[in-house]
């Protein structure tokens, strides 16, 4: 048994329908409560921590400063402190933008180490678990998968603008689009290969992509609405290989309407207890770890027999495919 976790950035429940997004409700789904930042909004930065925490970021201690510049990188932490004491805080908020915009750094790679190194325990310690993208939990800092990739290069088509509706312009929305949606398709498909090697009692994967469109695209309604519909797809490819005793966990920071981050965050699960547990993104962790606490997620490979072993389904598979062609 799994269970898997999809991380959807922005998900929001005023968007999703049972009826057009089956995959994106599952049996059960609804509001949670979420965390503004100094900002006055959610931040994406401060809450994955605490989602795989269940601390508030007062508490795990990742947070955005009141210029919205992340703490976590020389760099940046360097152009907040020189802004704190030098600039006035229109400028400061510029140069914010500035400095994410046009360095290469990513201020959601704060290494996992750090929870360790600052007595903090998270969701996947002493568990057979694969974090996959989880923003400012990253195990191999010196590693990308294609989304990160994606998203550092960019470029102009996606820009901060603090002046601009949602905080961002594209200087191509539809190819912008695109680019993005692949970006979750990459993570979706990442949880998949991970779920099928069946070594994981746990597979957390995040993906960003609902997330940037929903910054971009406040004048274009309907490449928002397309994305759902897109995403809704790709969860159910990833919902049609799990097992009768696999459970499937959707959870959001907070949600995305008009460009803007909404005050609501959302869950979605095929075991409606795990979305009735959850009030508030505070409580994710505590209800991921009495799922596998209670119930035995050990497993094996879903897609191949366990090692040593030449039965199973994929060894029945296999032995038929054979006898087809005359082997056996």
């Amino acid at each position: 048994m799994t269970l898997v976790v999809l991380g959807v950035d922005a998900l929001d429940p005023d968007l999703v329908d049972a009826d057009a997004h089956p995959n994106l409700t599952l049996a059960a789904h609804g509001a949670i409560g979420t965390i503004d930042s100094h900002a006055g909004e959610p931040s994406t930065h401060e809450l994955w921590p605490t989602i795989i925490t269940g601390l508030p970021p007062s508490e795990h201690g990742l947070e955005l400063g009141d210029d919205g510049v992340a703490w976590g990188n020389p760099v940046l932490e360097f152009g907040s402190a020189v802004a704190d004491y030098l600039l006035p805080d229109s400028l400061q908020t510029r140069l914010g933008a500035w400095l994410l915009t046009n360095t290469d750094t990513d201020a959601f790679r704060t290494p996992a180490t750090y929870y360790a190194d600052n007595g903090l325990t998270t969701v996947f310690d002493g568990r057979e678990a694969e974090p996959i993208g989880v923003p400012n939990y990253v195990v191999d800092p010196d590693s990308e998968d294609r989304e990160h990739a994606l998203r550092r290069s960019l470029g102009d088509l996606f820009e901060r603008d603090p002046e601009a509706t949602g905080g961002h312009t594209s200087s191509d929305p539809e190819t912008f689009y695109e680019q993005c949606m692949e970006m979750a398709m990459i993570r979706v498909a990442r949880a998949r290969r991970a779920y099928r090697g069946g070594r994981h009692e746990l597979v957390f994967a995040y993906t960003s992509g609902l997330d940037l469109i929903g910054h971009v695209t406040y004048d274009r309604p309907e490449l928002q609405r397309a994305a759902y519909d897109e995403l809704d797809e790709f969860v159910g490819e990833l919902r049609a290989d799990l097992g009768d005793d696999d459970e499937l966990l959707l959870v959001s920071d907070h949600g995305l309407q008009d460009g803007v981050h909404t005050h609501e965050a959302m869950v979605a699960a095929t075991d409606g207890s795990l979305v009735e547990s959850i009030e508030s993104v505070t409580d994710v962790r505590a209800a991921i770890d009495a799922e596998l606490d209670g119930t035995d997620h050990s497993g094996t490979p879903t897609h191949r027999p366990a090692a040593g072993e030449g039965g199973g389904v994929g060894g029945d598979r296999v032995k038929e495919q054979l006898e087809d062609l005359g082997y056996m």
